[in-house]
């Protein structure tokens, strides 16, 4: 089992920043890629970012140039950084981890870039 619990959410003017946490516990030995999702209200979760256990990242390419994932491996840790907020980003972003078993996720945090 692998438990990930997000942080960092908020509310912030369009153009502003903000970061996100994702500390991961449990089975983290068997975690091969963590990412970040996002569901917007009436819409489909989709993919935000992710990264690989080797530092292979990928990204949506609403938010590239934007925002950047990275993973700090001794605190078990996922971020994503995001600069340059806009309205369209304002969803519940969750935390993805991905093992060879199952996808694991966080009960998310809301983001949310005011106009």
């Amino acid at each position: 089992q692998v438990q990930l619990v997000e942080s960092g959410g908020g509310l912030v003017q369009a153009g502003g920043s903000l970061r996100l946490s994702c500390a991961a516990s449990g089975s983290i030995f068997s975690i091969n890629v963590m990412g970040w999702y996002r569901q917007a209200p009436g819409k489909q979760r989709e993919l935000v970012a992710t990264i690989t256990n080797g530092g292979s990242t990928n990204y949506a390419d609403s938010v590239k140039g934007r925002f950047t994932i990275s993973r700090d491996n001794a605190k078990n840790t996922v971020y994503l950084q995001m600069n340059s907020l806009r309205p369209e980003d304002t969803a519940v972003y969750y935390c993805m981890a991905d093992t060879v078993l199952r996808h694991y996720w966080g009960r998310g945090t809301q983001v949310t870039a005011s106009s």
